[in-house]
């Protein structure tokens, strides 16, 4: 066995410190929204583009639109997004690039700077699962990931809370949901999910992890049958909010 010197051990470090310099010259990392080149410090999104994110601060305000959604559909504790989601703005296609361009890595910065945020609240400190929207089986093995594991997997590292994917599964595959009125929406969840499990669910506060809400009927079919199947609280969180106008 080959002993190292300290003096050896820094000569690596700068040698790693050169290389990865070099490699950064060659491909710099690129922010997800405005696209200009990140600084070592940074992230995913650039500091301007972080700070300009259009938060709403849902998770300070009690009876915030998130949770106004659901007020004589499903009983939830709390309720809240991120940032807006907003057309034509340059943080439109984050989403889609988590999505459909496996830009996992966006999912779980923008889970670690929103479980951040949340940890300051009471309400979102005193979770005992994390758990996200399941996907069908097809569209996982199609996709190779869940959007909103990988959100909640940023969300795990800053809330005293377990993810847990193995409590909540989808039953039935269904049509995407975009370009679906409410009532469309509604209708193409209703009976889709089910539970396994559900006595260790029992007495437990859930948070239910969303990549986008907008009339929040994925995240009603999921609590109406989290709470048949045992005696829960429910919270919701979704990265972004996309209101129906």
């Amino acid at each position: 066995m080959v002993v190292k010197t300290k003096e050896d051990v820094n000569i690596i470090k700068t040698i790693k410190t050169y290389l990865s310099d070099f490699i950064g010259l060659l491909y710099p990392e690129l922010c997800a929204a405005c696209n200009k080149n990140l600084f070592k410090q940074e992230t995913v999104l650039c500091s301007k583009c972080l700070y300009d994110l259009p938060r709403t601060h849902f998770h300070k305000v009690p009876g915030n639109p998130i949770e106004q959604a659901f007020w004589g559909r499903i009983e939830i504790e709390r309720g809240a997004a991120f940032y807006f989601f907003k057309k034509a703005s340059k943080y439109q296609h984050l989403l889609h690039s988590l999505k459909y361009h496996k830009r996992k890595d966006i999912g779980i910065e923008l889970g670690r700077q929103y479980g951040s945020d949340l940890s300051e609240e009471i309400d979102f400190t005193e979770i005992d699962y994390i758990i996200p929207v399941p996907l069908h089986k097809k569209k996982l093995h199609k996709r190779g990931f869940n959007q909103s594991e990988i959100i909640g997997k940023g969300l795990e590292e800053f809330l005293p809370a377990q993810m847990r994917t193995d409590f909540l599964y989808r039953k039935i595959f269904t049509e995407t949901q975009t370009r679906k009125s409410r009532y469309e929406r509604w209708e193409n969840v209703e009976d889709v999910f089910g539970v396994d499990k559900p006595e260790e669910l029992e007495g437990k506060h859930i948070l239910l992890v969303d990549d986008v809400i907008t009339t929040g009927a994925t995240i009603e079919g999921c609590a109406q049958v989290l709470k048949k199947a045992a005696n829960v609280k429910i919270s919701v969180v979704s990265l972004a909010y996309a209101a129906i106008n």
